[in-house]
């Protein structure tokens, strides 16, 4: 996706509906709840995280039970801390006080979604670093990550989820897109591994989109709480079955056992802001409607005859 000429125009909820929606957001939700929870006992380690004695109280204070309250517990507090609800007060001591972030949430809808950013921006951070599981398994003697042999590019791998949500946004706001419809996993993953002009493609590109769509349905899954997109995950029969072939076509009856994801209205606003801070031009539908004519034409260029 080139950043020399403006995108679709995005027809956006006005910023009271998305700040409503960003407050209900589940994972917002729980990071202001655990910011409002948090106290003068409450500790931190050296990295900002809840101490692990601290993690049950987290996730039963958010209402949370099974083997990963905890994790989610955790993901929460995370977000509270990288978005400003709540802060380091002292290093040595683990302890925290209350962020100034908090009050924004009962402030003007635009200070709700300044905030809503922010927690975007660490979950998309968090939905490129590979699984804990696969990060354990990385450690050498001395305790630090080989990443070599987890086979994984920090950058590359935030560039290609940068990428996928990119096609997802412009596929939104095209007019021959999918609209406020889903869009099919494989198609996503599809458009960022098969070249336009290869015709049939081969095993080994259908082998990189069926690797790319398992990257991507965790990645989904780890986008959805904060609002970004609806997704409907990948068949778990379909996982399960080593023999299944995920990139091949399917039937349209059966495309959302392969993974069916839709950007919100929220998501949107996000990936609009990203984009433009980015530098791309990313207009909204409506922007130009009170500006002159010279304006308008200046405008509406780029798009060409209808």
């Amino acid at each position: 996706m080139s950043d020399s000429s403006p995108l679709p125009p995005v027809r956006l909820h006005s910023e009271a509906e998305l700040a409503r929606a960003a407050l209900s957001t589940p994972l917002l939700a729980r990071a202001a709840r655990l910011a409002r929870w948090a106290g003068p006992d409450t500790r931190v380690d050296a990295g900002g995280s809840l101490v692990e004695e601290q993690l049950p109280a987290a996730a039963d204070q958010l209402g949370l039970t099974g083997g990963d309250a905890a994790a989610y517990a955790a993901e929460a507090w995370r977000v509270a801390l990288d978005s400003g609800l709540v802060e380091i007060a002292d290093e040595d001591r683990g302890t925290v006080r209350t962020g100034e972030a908090l009050a924004l949430l009962t402030g003007s809808p635009q200070e709700v979604l300044t905030v809503w950013l922010a927690a975007l921006e660490t979950v998309l951070a968090d939905a490129s670093v590979p699984d804990l599981d696969d990060l354990v398994d990385a450690l050498d003697e001395g305790g630090e990550i080989d990443f070599a042999s987890l086979d994984w590019d920090p950058e590359s791998e935030a560039e290609f989820l940068d990428g996928v949500l990119g096609n997802l946004y412009l596929l939104t706001v095209s007019e021959d897109g999918a609209g406020d419809g889903p869009v099919p996993l494989p198609a996503l993953a599809a458009s960022m591994i098969v070249p336009d002009d290869m015709g049939e493609p081969t095993d080994d590109v259908l082998e990189q989109v069926s690797d790319a769509m398992m990257r991507l349905d965790d990645q989904f899954r780890t986008l959805e709480p904060v609002g970004l997109v609806e997704y409907r995950p990948v068949d778990e029969a379909l996982m399960a079955d080593a023999d299944e072939e995920l990139a091949a076509p399917v039937e349209e009856a059966d495309v959302s056992r392969y993974g069916m994801v839709r950007l919100t209205p929220l998501g949107a606003y996000g990936l609009r802001a990203r984009l433009m801070e980015a530098g791309f031009e990313a207009p909204v539908v409506g922007e130009l409607a009170d500006k002159g004519a010279d304006v308008l034409l200046d405008g509406t260029a780029a798009f060409g005859p209808s």
